[in-house]
């Protein structure tokens, strides 16, 4: 495992991150989460990313159960707030209320004192953005979160966040958007921005919810037990399951091979390319991914094969900053 500093923050963090996003408390029994989050303690992984709204707040207590008897000092644990873990008006969106009160709900299911990384899962139009500010600052300030960033935030959104917490005198190191081969909307506005600003990217879907692994093909339908067919993991990927988009991921198998990696491998090796980002995401239902995906670590991958990458996937690529939206209001 590989390790790079987080923005131009002192935090290192593995290279890449195992995260819990739709696994852990849905897909997959307590045990089986375990062994996968075992599996990429074993493999080198030291940053763990989760969020309060993850399985209705479970995902944060299965990676508290699993990662107990761990040495605190030796993980980076990130988590998010901004979608509702609760029935009421208040929780949800990013007011002070909302963030002080669920911080501390995060770090009880966690069972950690704080956490390295306190997050911004979506912006909140619905909450003055210095209000939301302040309350990070706070939470900062008290020892729950050592560090703040955001996620899925488009450039001018980060852009007055930092100031703000320059004002403030806190640390915004960091933007969690989405990225891949075939998801490139943080390219034109974001990077440049981040780059700028002094924030790195930990990016979720580096494999497209598994599209970039090629066990989807064109014209078949999703192998069964697949996140295609799971009734939360089938809404994120539904529209990739494109025959165009299957037909070229499956052009990239030579690559992949010339290259000695499994398609998921160079997926994950390929967001690993840009400067800008701190870690990859992954996840897993089994431990088996996780040692997979691992050795996309320190992979470097030639200007010749990139081109080549691009000029397959060119036509689908979705590239529109504009992809890059908050709901209007608050859910």
């Amino acid at each position: 495992m590989e390790f790079r500093h987080l923005g131009r923050s002192g935090l290192v963090i593995s290279e890449i991150a195992y995260g819990n996003w739709i696994t852990h408390g849905n897909q997959v029994e307590a045990e089986a989460a375990q062994a996968c989050v075992h599996a990429a303690l074993d493999a080198g992984i030291t940053t763990f990313d989760t969020a309060d709204v993850y399985a209705g707040t479970k995902a944060e207590t299965v990676l508290g159960d699993a990662l107990k008897g761990q040495r605190r000092e030796s993980l980076e644990i990130f988590t998010k707030v901004f979608w509702p873990t609760g029935p009421g008006r208040n929780d949800r969106g990013l007011s002070r209320k909302h963030i002080l009160e669920s911080i501390n709900g995060s770090l009880r299911r966690l069972q950690t004192d704080y956490v390295d990384l306190y997050q911004a899962h979506r912006y909140d139009y619905s909450t003055p953005i210095e209000e939301t500010m302040q309350a990070f600052a706070d939470v900062v300030r008290s020892g729950k979160a050592l560090y703040i960033g955001v996620s899925e935030w488009k450039a001018s959104e980060i852009r007055a966040a930092a100031d703000l917490a320059k004002q403030l005198g806190v640390s915004l190191i960091s933007s969690q958007p989405q990225y891949s081969m075939l998801w490139r909307v943080i390219e034109a506005e974001v990077v440049p921005t981040c780059e700028e600003l002094g924030l790195g990217q930990i990016v979720w879907s580096p494999i497209a919810q598994g599209v970039l692994t090629g066990k989807y093909l064109p014209g078949q339908a999703p192998p069964e037990g697949s996140r295609a067919t799971d009734a939360v993991g089938g809404n994120f990927v539904r529209d990739l399951l494109d025959d165009e988009v299957l037909t070229r991921v499956q052009q990239l198998k030579p690559l992949a091979q010339e290259a000695g990696l499994t398609l998921a491998q160079l997926a994950v090796a390929w967001v690993l390319q840009n400067r800008n980002v701190s870690a990859a995401i992954i996840g897993a239902s089994r431990p088996e991914q996780v040692q997979e995906n691992v050795k996309a670590s320190g992979v470097k991958l030639d200007e010749g094969l990139l081109k080549r990458i691009d000029e397959i996937l060119d036509p689908v690529v979705r590239r529109d900053p504009k992809l890059t939206v908050s709901p209007a209001k608050r859910p």
